[in-house]
């Protein structure tokens, strides 16, 4: 996952790889207009772009905006899905309470989200098990437990609790702890 103004760049390095290249659009907080966000993704796909975390409307959602928010999200979602890409929402749990965790979940499924993230890893709070679970209660689309994630041990609960995929600047870290090098 890359900032949009570096998608081409990695593509370029990465287009002899299985590795997939994605970008985040709506960063910090989803405050973007949804054109922008939709401009964002589409630019980013064009670019070579397959996946895109786009950040929920914080706002939005902690003011129970529900039409706002899928509307926001299914305009991505829309956008993403027409050029063959995988849209991830990231719903930054550590400024949400319990139930604008759940109601962010059910949106990104209803609006079309392929799964549900739980942070960007900027704000200061990342992934719990807690949160984790919840999400998967809630959701039938992936989980991504994203943020905080630094030993195997970690990773390892996260996937218990029902994470589909795990976001981790520790990767290699956690691969080794694995093999007990």
């Amino acid at each position: 996952m890359v900032h949009g103004c570096f998608v081409s760049l990695c593509g370029s390095q990465l287009q002899d790889s299985n590795v997939k290249v994605g970008a985040v659009v709506g960063f910090p907080l989803g405050a973007n207009l949804t054109e922008v966000k939709r401009f964002e993704a589409e630019k980013a796909l064009g670019l070579g772009a397959r996946e895109i975390d786009m950040v929920i409307n914080i706002g939005a959602l902690k003011v129970g905006d529900r039409e706002f928010v899928r509307a926001d999200i299914r305009a991505v979602a829309e956008t993403v899905h027409a050029r063959g890409g995988l849209l991830k929402v990231i719903l930054e749990m550590g400024l949400l309470n319990e139930d604008e965790k759940r109601l962010g979940c059910e949106l990104s499924e209803t609006a079309g989200a392929d799964f549900v993230k739980t942070s960007t890893g900027f704000l200061g709070s990342g992934a719990t098990v807690g949160d984790v679970a919840l999400m998967r209660r809630t959701v039938k689309i992936g989980v991504k437990a994203s943020g905080g994630i630094r030993s195997f041990e970690h990773a390892q609960a996260m996937i218990r609790a029902g994470a589909t995929r795990l976001g981790t600047s520790s990767g290699v870290n956690i691969i080794r702890e694995l093999r007990g090098s």
